[in-house]
C-alpha cells in the first residue's frame, strides 16, 4: 500500500532590517522549506518572477523595489519542488518630515533672521543647511550661526536672499528626514516704517477710538505712544490695533506707534502723529411744543430735539417710543404727532446723529392722549341777590397754564349759532368773553342776568378746545314784573304723593314757554318743551315724588328767564310753610309746620330752628315773625314728634332807601336846598365882583399858557446872607427871598409856619429891537431862579386859591459903548397873581401855569422919578415841581418864565438889543391886595 506524503511549504521573511522599512534602505529577503537542503529557489514579486534570483536570500532596494514578494523550491529528487510560500508585502514608511521657518521674512538691513527646522518624529537629529543648489551647504560664518535646529543670518544684507531648505540626519533608523519645503528669504533694501491710521479723531466723551498701526510685514509687535514719541510708551500690542475705550476729555492729543520684532528688538521709524479730538457729549433734550405731557384727542404735538453742545447743526435725529427706534432717520430736529390718538401714550426719547457719532440720548418723556376734556362750570352765588356781583369759575380738571376761557350765555336752539350737543341751548357769547383768567365777573342790571351760562377752554396755536361745560344756571327768587313762575300750593316744601302746579305766567308777545328743572345731576323738562298757550301755561305733577326735587323755573323762545322756585318734595311726614320769594326787610313774615296726618293732631307741640339753632319752641306749629330783617335770613325748619322738616332758605331782601310813604317829605328838602343853594351862589358872585374891582394891578385875568419851558438849571443862593448874588456876563441876579404879607417883618411868622409851597420862578428877559420884531429866545439859554413862598390872602383879598407874589427885580449892568445903566438903589416890586391851571396839551393835574402882571419903575441917573408903568406885559410860565439841592423841602417848585419885552422908539433913546436874554433873579414875596 503506497502512502502520499504532503509536499514540503517554503515561506518568506525579512532578514534585515528589522522594523519599519524606510525609502533608501537595502532589504534583505530569506526563503525557508523546512525539508531537504539541496532546494533551488524561484522568487517572485507580485506574479513576476525575478530573474536570476535562485538562492536563498535576495536584496532589494527601496523604495523602488518595494511590493509583495513569495517563493517556491525546486530540487532534482522527490520532493521535485515545494509549495509557495504565502506572499509577504514589503511596505516602505515615508521618511520623517522636516518643517522649514524663516523669520522675519521680508527682512530688513540690519535684522536678525531666523531659520528653524524640525522633524515631526523621533529625536537626535542632527540638521544640514542649504541656499539655492543642493550641493551649496550653508556652513557657520560670522554672520550665519547654526545652533541645534536652528540656523540665525545676523545683520540680513541684500547677498542673504535665497532660496533655503533644510534635513536631519541621524545615527539610528531613520538615518535622515525628509528634506525641508524651500522658502525664499527676501531682504528689502530700506527701513520700515509704520503707518498708523485712526477709525474717527472728532469723539465725544464715553465713545471708543481704535487706533491701527501698519507694518508691510508680519511678526511685529506694536509700541504706542501719547503726545511725544520719545516719551513713555502708553501700551505694548502684539497685534497691530490698539482700542481706547470709554474716552474722557483728557484721552485727546497726539498719538504715535511703532513696532518691533526679533531678539535684539529691530523696530521700525515712528509713524506720523494721529491727532484725536474728544469733547464732552452733547446731550439730546426732547421739548414738547407745547409743553404739556397730557395732550387731548385730537390735538397737535411737536416733539423737538435739541442738542445741546452739539457745536453746527448738521445733526440727524432718531426717534424712540419705549425704548423702540421707530424713527431711523430724521432730518429736521422735529417730529409732529397731529392728530394725537390714544396710541400715541407712550415714554418717548430721541438721540442726534452726525456721521459715526451719536448725542447722549434724551431724558424720557411720558406722553399721555386722554379724551376731549369738559370743564366744569360753577356760578357763585347762584341765587342772585340784586346789584351784587356774579362770578363765573370754570374749572378744567386737566392743569395747563395755557387755557383761555370762553364764556357763553344760553339761548333757545336757533340754526347756525354755536350749541350745545344735545341741541336744547345755543350758545351767546359774552362781552370780552375771552379771557386768560379762569374766572368772570357779571356786573347784574336787573334780571337780565339770570338764565343758563356755559364756558369751555381753549390752546394751542391753532386753537384747540375742550368741550362746552353743562350749563349752569342763576336764579333770582324775585317776581318779574313781565315774566313769572308760580306754584300751586304756594309753598317750596311738598309732601310725595300729592299734586303741585308750576304756571309760567308772562306778559307781552312771547312764545314758546318751557318749564325747566335743575337738579344736582342733571337737568330736563317736565313738561312738553313747547307749550300751546301764550299768556299762561300750566304743569301739573299729578303724584309728586323724591326725585322731582330741584329748581323750577320758565324760559321763553326768545331766551326770558322766569323767577326761580327750589321745590323739595319730602317723604317725610313733616313740611316746613315758608315764602316761595324773598321778603322785604320790615314785612311780616309766618312759618307754618304742616303735618301729612294733620286731622290726627291738628296742634302738635312744634320747635323752630334756624341754621340749626333752636329759635322757637312748643307753638302750636306757627311762628311770625312781625318785622323781618336782614339778620332773619338763613335756612330754618321744624321738629315735632311726628317728624322733622327739610330745610328751607329765606331770603329778606333790604328795603329801598325812600319808601312811598316818605316821597312827600324828601321832594320838600330838595326844593329847599335848591333855595338855599342858589341865594349863597349870588352872594358870593356879588363878593368875587367887589374883590376884582378893588384890586388894582394885582392881576389880570389872562388865562392861556405858553408852551411849557424846561428849568435846566438849579438855584443858587446864599441862604445864610441873605444878600443879592449877581453873576456878570449872562446877566443873572440872584436875590433872597422872604415871605411876606404886607410888609418884611411877617417873615417870621411866616417862616414859623414851615417850608410850605417853596416855589422858584425862573423868569428870562429879552428886549424887542425898535425897529425889528425878534423871535421869541429860548429860555433855557439864560434860566432864572426865583423862590416863591406862598402866604394866605388877607380877608378882603378873596378865594383862598388865588396867590399874590411880589416880585424883587434887579438888572445888572453890561459893559458896553453909549449905554449906561445905573443899579437902581432899590426894589421894583411887581405883584402878579399865580393861577392854578392845568396845560391843555401836558395834561398832569400838577402843572401850574403863573400869570405874572409886571409894572416896572422908571430911574433918572442921578435922582429917582417913579414914572406910570407903560403898559403892563404879561408872562405866562409853566411851574415844574423840583426839589432844590440846597433847600432840602420836597415841595420846592421851580418856575420858569419867559419875558418878552416890548420896544417903543423915543427920540434920544438908543436901547442897544442885548445879544442874550437878561436874566432877572429876585425875592418873590407873597402879598395880599389891598383892602377895598
Amino acid at each position: 500500500m503506497t502512502v502520499s506524503t504532503a509536499l514540503p511549504t517554503a515561506s518568506v521573511k525579512i532578514v534585515t532590517p528589522q522594523g519599519l522599512l524606510y525609502p533608501g534602505e537595502t532589504v534583505t529577503l530569506q526563503c525557508d522549506i523546512s525539508d531537504y537542503t539541496d532546494w533551488t529557489y524561484r522568487w517572485f514579486r507580485y506574479k513576476e518572477e525575478l530573474p536570476s534570483q535562485s538562492r536563498k536570500t535576495i536584496t532589494i532596494s527601496l523604495p523602488d523595489q518595494a511590493g509583495q514578494y513569495r517563493c517556491v523550491g525546486m530540487r532534482r529528487g522527490r520532493p521535485q519542488k515545494s509549495y509557495y510560500s504565502s506572499a509577504l508585502p514589503i511596505i516602505v514608511t515615508a521618511l520623517p518630515k522636516t518643517t522649514l521657518t524663516v523669520k522675519p521674512n521680508p527682512a530688513y538691513p540690519g535684522e536678525t533672521v531666523t531659520l528653524m527646522c524640525s522633524v515631526e518624529s523621533y529625536s537626535s537629529w542632527n540638521y544640514q543647511w542649504y541656499k539655492d543648489r543642493n550641493d551649496n551647504v550653508v556652513s557657520q560664518s560670522d554672520r550665519h550661526t547654526i545652533t541645534g535646529d536652528t540656523l540665525t543670518i545676523s545683520r540680513a544684507a541684500e547677498s542673504d536672499q535665497g532660496q533655503y531648505w533644510c534635513e536631519g540626519n541621524r545615527v539610528s533608523r531613520p538615518t535622515s528626514s525628509q528634506p525641508s519645503n524651500a522658502i525664499t528669504l527676501t531682504v528689502k533694501d530700506s527701513h520700515p516704517t509704520a503707518a498708523l491710521s485712526s477709525d474717527k479723531e472728532d469723539v465725544f466723551t464715553g465713545d471708543s477710538v481704535t487706533l491701527s498701526c501698519n507694518v508691510e510685514s508680519s511678526g511685529w509687535k506694536f509700541y504706542w505712544y501719547r503726545h511725544r514719541p520719545d516719551s513713555t510708551r502708553v501700551t505694548t500690542t502684539s497685534g497691530y490695533s490698539y482700542t481706547l475705550s470709554r474716552l474722557s476729555v483728557s484721552d485727546g492729543g497726539q498719538y504715535w506707534c511703532r513696532a518691533g520684532r526679533g531678539d535684539p528688538v529691530y523696530y521700525t521709524l515712528y509713524s506720523d502723529p494721529v491727532q484725536i479730538n474728544i469733547t464732552e457729549r452733547p446731550v439730546a433734550v426732547l421739548i414738547l411744543q407745547p409743553n404739556w405731557t397730557q395732550i387731548f384727542i385730537r390735538e397737535t404735538v411737536t416733539m423737538r430735539c435739541d442738542i445741546q453742545g452739539g457745536g453746527d447743526t448738521d445733526w440727524d435725529y432718531r426717534w424712540y417710543k419705549k425704548g423702540q427706534l421707530f424713527s431711523p432717520f430724521n432730518t429736521k430736529p422735529e417730529y409732529r404727532i397731529s392728530p394725537a390718538y390714544w396710541s400715541n401714550s407712550s415714554s418717548y426719547t430721541c438721540v442726534g446723529v452726525k456721521r459715526n457719532k451719536l448725542s447722549k440720548i434724551s431724558e424720557a418723556v411720558q406722553l399721555t392722549v386722554s379724551d376731549q376734556p369738559q370743564p366744569v362750570l360753577s356760578i357763585s352765588p347762584q341765587w342772585l341777590n340784586p346789584g351784587a356781583s356774579v362770578m363765573l369759575s370754570c374749572g378744567v380738571k386737566e392743569l395747563s397754564t395755557d387755557w383761555r376761557f370762553s364764556w357763553y350765555r344760553t339761548v333757545p336752539y336757533r340754526v347756525g349759532l354755536p350749541s350745545l350737543s344735545d341741541k336744547s341751548y345755543s350758545l351767546q357769547p359774552l362781552s370780552d368773553n375771552v379771557t386768560s383768567e379762569d374766572s368772570y365777573t357779571l356786573i347784574p342790571a336787573g334780571a337780565a342776568p339770570t338764565g343758563g351760562y356755559v364756558c369751555r377752554a381753549g390752546r394751542g396755536d391753532p386753537v384747540y378746545y375742550t368741550l362746552y361745560s353743562e350749563p349752569q344756571f342763576l336764579w333770582s327768587g324775585d317776581l318779574h314784573p313781565s315774566v313769572s313762575l308760580t306754584v300751586n300750593p304756594n309753598r317750596t316744601q311738598h309732601f310725595t304723593s300729592k299734586s303741585l302746579s308750576l304756571i309760567c305766567e308772562l306778559k307781552g308777545n312771547s312764545t314758546g314757554w318751557r318749564l325747566k328743572r335743575y337738579t344736582e345731576t342733571a337737568w330736563q323738562s317736565q313738561c312738553p318743551s313747547t307749550w300751546r298757550s301764550i299768556t299762561k301755561s300750566t304743569c301739573t305733577i299729578t303724584s309728586l315724588d323724591t326725585w322731582y326735587s330741584g329748581v323750577f323755573w320758565c324760559e321763553s323762545g326768545s331766551g326770558e328767564y322766569s323767577n326761580a322756585v327750589n321745590i323739595t318734595v319730602n317723604a317725610g311726614d313733616v313740611i316746613l310753610e315758608s315764602p316761595v320769594h324773598p321778603v322785604t326787610e320790615g314785612d311780616s313774615v309766618t312759618l307754618t309746620c304742616t303735618f301729612r296726618y294733620q286731622e290726627t293732631n291738628p296742634n302738635p307741640k312744634t320747635d323752630f330752628y334756624k341754621d340749626g339753632v333752636l329759635i322757637n319752641n312748643e307753638t302750636t306749629g306757627e311762628m311770625t315773625i312781625p318785622t323781618v330783617s336782614k339778620s332773619d335770613e338763613g335756612f330754618y325748619k321744624c321738629k315735632s314728634g311726628q317728624g322733622e322738616s327739610p330745610e328751607s332758605w329765606v331770603t329778606v331782601r333790604v328795603s329801598p332807601v325812600v319808601s312811598p310813604g316818605s316821597s312827600t317829605s324828601v321832594l320838600v328838602g330838595v326844593v329847599v336846598g335848591l333855595v338855599v343853594a342858589g341865594v349863597l351862589l349870588v352872594i358870593l358872585l356879588v363878593l368875587l365882583w367887589r374883590y376884582q374891582n378893588r384890586k388894582g394891578s394885582c392881576f389880570n385875568r389872562i388865562f392861556w399858557p405858553p408852551q411849557p419851558q424846561r428849568t435846566n438849571q438849579d438855584p443858587q443862593q446864599d441862604q445864610g446872607s441873605g444878600y443879592t448874588h449877581q453873576q456878570h456876563d449872562d446877566t443873572n441876579i440872584y436875590d433872597t427871598i422872604n415871605p411876606s404879607d404886607n410888609n418884611d417883618n411877617d417873615a417870621a411868622g411866616a417862616s414859623a409856619a414851615g417850608p410850605s409851597h417853596v416855589t422858584y420862578a425862573q423868569i428870562q428877559l429879552k428886549k424887542l429891537d425898535k425897529k425889528k420884531k425878534e423871535k421869541l429866545a429860548d429860555p433855557a439859554k439864560n434860566p432864572v431862579y426865583s423862590v416863591v413862598k406862598t402866604g394866605k390872602a388877607t380877608a378882603a383879598a378873596g378865594p383862598v386859591d388865588v396867590t399874590y407874589a411880589e416880585v424883587d427885580l434887579k438888572n445888572k449892568a453890561k459893559a458896553k459903548k453909549k449905554r449906561e445903566t445905573a443899579t437902581p438903589p432899590e426894589v421894583d416890586s411887581v405883584y402878579s397873581q399865580v393861577k392854578p391851571r392845568t396845560a391843555p396839551a401836558a395834561g398832569p393835574v400838577d402843572v401850574t401855569y403863573a400869570e405874572v402882571d409886571l409894572q416896572k419903575k422908571v430911574k433918572a441917573k442921578k435922582k429917582r422919578e417913579t414914572a406910570t408903568p407903560p403898559e403892563a406885559e404879561s408872562v405866562y410860565s409853566l411851574v415844574k415841581p423840583y426839589t432844590a439841592p440846597a433847600a432840602g423841602p420836597v415841595d420846592v417848585t421851580y418856575a420858569e418864565v419867559d419875558l418878552q419885552k416890548r420896544a417903543k422908539v423915543k427920540k434920544k433913546r438908543e436901547r442897544a438889543t442885548p445879544p442874550e436874554a437878561d436874566s432877572v433873579y429876585s425875592r418873590l414875596k407873597p402879598r395880599s391886595c389891598p383892602g377895598p
